[in-house]
């Protein structure tokens, strides 16, 4: 009896590239939350077909999705809009900011949203 093939995970390194880009990450940032280089991300998203098996657990963790989402057996759960990716790598530095300066910052930006709302009504 011989075994069944399994069909090769196609389009690894898009995914995973789409799925950084997604999660507003570099590949540097990438790189450094699973301890390699910007290179080996580079590399994985552009030179190979496969995954790395050891570093899938940490890639999907560092992505916050699942393996089965980072090899493509299941649909990948709604993803930020790559447009918005830039604007949310910037904000992501907000978590590291003391707690006097973070709630600085939701206030901030609460403000604006507020005058944004407001300005949409009039209009």
């Amino acid at each position: 009896m011989g075994m069944k093939k399994e069909p090769a995970i196609k389009n690894f390194g898009k995914r995973l590239a789409s799925l950084r880009r997604a999660s507003g990450l570099t590949q540097q940032q990438l790189g450094d939350q699973i301890g390699v280089s910007k290179r080996v991300i580079a590399y994985y998203e552009g030179e190979t077909k496969y995954p790395p098996a050891h570093l899938t657990i940490p890639l999907a963790k560092a992505l916050n999705i699942t393996a089965d989402e980072l090899l493509g057996i299941k649909g990948a759960k709604s993803t930020l809009d790559p447009k918005f990716a830039a604007l949310w790598r910037r904000l992501k530095v907000v978590e590291t900011f003391a707690d006097k300066d973070r709630k600085a910052v939701v206030q901030f930006v609460e403000v604006i949203a507020e005058r944004n709302k407001a300005q949409q009504k009039a209009s």
